[in-house]
């Protein structure tokens, strides 16, 4: 077994588990679910874990848009959605699929 640390994440998996689930989702939005479903992490590990996820070709930025609205630093802001990437294995958690049934 080679050094360091492994690759795999619980965190991870689970953001790739609602992605799955959710088609694709910004960053604050996939925080907000998260913390509904799971037990609570920071969002700058949310943040950590999509780029690691992109890193490793399990997460892929969707698109990126500028929308307009009234925020407290400006009119504008630039939001990254995320959607699943060709290498990530979503498992089919049941606690996504129930939250996500529940919320529609």
């Amino acid at each position: 077994m080679g050094k360091g640390r492994p690759i795999g994440s619980e965190i991870r998996n689970n953001v790739i588990e609602l992605l799955a689930a959710k088609g694709k989702a910004y960053g604050y939005d996939l925080y907000k679910l998260y913390v509904q479903i799971f037990p609570k992490v920071t969002m700058r590990s949310i943040y950590y874990h999509l780029q690691k996820g992109i890193k490793l070709g399990e997460v892929k930025i969707a698109e990126v848009r500028k929308e307009k609205g009234n925020f407290s630093w400006g009119g504008e802001v630039e939001k990254t959605y995320y959607s699943i990437g060709d290498k990530a294995q979503p498992k089919g958690d049941k606690r996504v699929k129930e939250f996500m049934e529940t919320k529609k």
